[in-house]
């Protein structure tokens, strides 16, 4: 079964997807938001393409576990999507996700551009952490 990893952002969102066996997250191109509808489309169309049968959706709350502004407006884009592409979802915490990846590329040498990068290896370590959890 494969599980599609969305890190959710207003300019951006990352994503990551699982083998078939639902057992290794592999990064995806960054998406780069135009429009809703637009976004939409795109992702459906991965999901479809892919056979993807779970969104697993980064759920960014706050470090004392509250609901943040984005984590809200992240639900309601999962909400959407899930409906849309007739899969299910589940929001999946993703604190620090970001600053790891951060930290991750600046350890290989990489550096820390918002080009798309952080944010697919953002989505890779939600899906990790998912997919270490079942």
């Amino acid at each position: 079964m494969r599980i599609l990893a969305v890190d959710y952002g207003r300019k951006r969102i990352g994503l990551a997807i699982s083998d078939p066996l639902g057992i290794m997250a592999h990064g995806m191109d960054t998406l780069h938001r135009r429009s809703l509808r637009k976004d939409l489309a795109q992702l459906q169309d991965i999901i479809r393409k892919q056979d993807v049968r779970l969104l697993v959706v980064g759920n960014p709350i706050h470090l004392d576990g509250t609901p943040s502004e984005m984590s809200v407006e992240a639900e309601e884009f999962a909400a959407r999507l899930a409906q849309n592409a007739g899969v299910p979802y589940r929001m999946w915490d993703e604190r620090m996700t970001s600053q790891e990846a951060g930290h991750l590329l600046r350890e290989t040498g990489r550096t820390v551009q918002r080009d798309g990068g952080v944010d697919q290896l953002a989505a890779q370590i939600i899906l990790d952490s998912f997919l270490a959890a079942q």
